[in-house]
């Protein structure tokens, strides 16, 4: 296998997907975009290059170097973790040839000599050759989640379901020709109904999948999640690790340790970590008039062209909404945000809002902190001290920007 390097350039608006993890390490289908690649290209990572602010976060969710030269002396193919894709191109670079996305001039990936990975490592740009790549293929807003999905939840799933799973259990429904993979320790109770008629079903292990609930391919659920009853997940959703989920789910993706354990319908959306979606809260993922959504990436910015028609909502870690929660077409929800609110939720919204009747305030970081723990604490999980250290500095730089940081 080759020697990989992933790295994470800082660049473009994609909080809040990145907020409390590199952008290799964002899931836009069943795995991160540094699990697939690395998987279809046949990597080993040796070293990853974050920014310092992040350094910290990263070490604690790798056992690989960070910031500093991987051992040993060999060359190494460094990829730009914003990048989701395996491309063929990228294993086609020879030694001192890059692959330069050419819209942007940013780098997607290098074959580096032994002689330049240190430089590297250090932050310079690798001394190599570059070869323009004529499609749009980095990450650099929010909803490219959205856009990338489906390409990367297909990628996924093939190579997913060359793995041996059970036989279907008895009193379970299969109808459809894909292949339905469910792990050995995974639970698939009678009366479930799965349809492979459009794409593949994976079930990973320890998940579970409970009575009356109805799974559509191609879709995958992840590792200790769990389908509630009467579920229905709609194609093109990846549950994460960890979750809780029910209602109507369709095209969304889930980072993990999440719950939506509740009626409610969620459509092409991305959901962080440690959200919590109130019973009955709902998501619109078209405009009445089938037109293409317009979005703001982050507070101040202007708003764009997506380029998507169904596109529901990015919520960012740590969000939480009351029960009824209506989410309006194109929402970008910053990290630890609350809504308790009668009137929709529009809009971009910025970190560590907290919304009611009365009005918007800013969330208190010890009151955050505090739920934090409680909500971790339900998983039997305690944030490091890294992982607190980075929370406080998105809160402290959200407060410089807020009109009345109490």
């Amino acid at each position: 296998m080759s020697r990989a390097i992933f790295f994470d350039d800082g660049r473009g608006l994609l909080a809040p997907l990145t907020d409390l993890r590199a952008s290799f390490d964002v899931r836009i289908g069943a795995l991160s975009n540094v699990e697939r690649v690395s998987a279809a290209l046949h990597l080993t990572t040796v070293a990853v290059r974050v920014p310092g602010d992040k350094a910290a976060l990263v070490r604690d969710q790798h056992d690989v170097p960070v910031n500093r030269p991987p051992e040993g002396p060999e060359p190494c193919l460094a990829i730009n973790g914003r990048c989701p894709f395996p491309l063929r191109e990228i294993d086609e670079l020879a030694p001192g040839e890059s692959l330069v996305e050419e819209a942007t001039g940013d780098l997607i990936a290098a074959r580096l000599r032994e002689a330049d990975v240190r430089a590297f490592m250090e932050g310079a740009a690798p001394p190599v050759q570059a070869r323009p790549f004529d499609r749009k293929v980095l990450m650099s807003r929010p909803w490219d989640a959205r856009a990338a999905r489906d390409l990367a939840l297909d990628t996924d799933l093939r190579m997913l379901t060359g793995a041996r799973g059970r036989d279907i259990p008895a009193g379970v429904t299969v109808v459809g020709t894909f292949p339905v993979v469910i792990d050995p320790e995974a639970t698939v109770y009678p009366g479930v109904v799965i349809v492979a008629e459009d794409g593949p079903v994976v079930i990973a292990a320890r998940a579970a999948v409970r009575p009356a609930s109805v799974v559509l391919g191609p879709a995958y659920i992840g590792p200790r999640s769990t389908v509630l009853e009467r579920a229905v997940i709609r194609p093109h959703t990846a549950i994460g690790p960890v979750c809780k989920v029910a209602g109507e789910i369709g095209g969304t993706v889930f980072q993990g340790y999440a719950n939506k354990a509740h009626d409610g319908y969620l459509g092409d959306s991305w959901v962080g970590e440690w959200v919590n979606l109130g019973a009955g809260t709902t998501n619109s993922n078209l405009l009445n008039t089938y037109t293409e959504i317009v979005a703001q990436a982050a507070p101040g910015e202007r708003r764009e062209n997506t380029g998507e028609v169904f596109f529901g909502a990015v919520i960012g870690d740590h969000v939480k909404t009351a029960i009824c929660t209506r989410l309006m077409t194109g929402s970008v929800l910053h990290i630890g945000s609350m809504f308790a609110r009668t009137r929709p939720v529009s809009g971009c919204v910025p970190p560590f809002t907290w919304a009611t009747d009365e009005g918007e305030r800013f969330y208190r970081l010890s009151k955050f902190l505090d739920v934090m723990r409680t909500v971790m604490g339900r998983r039997e999980l305690e944030p490091s001290e890294a992982y607190l250290a980075r929370v406080s500095g998105l809160h402290a730089r959200a407060a410089a920007q807020h009109d009345d940081p109490t």
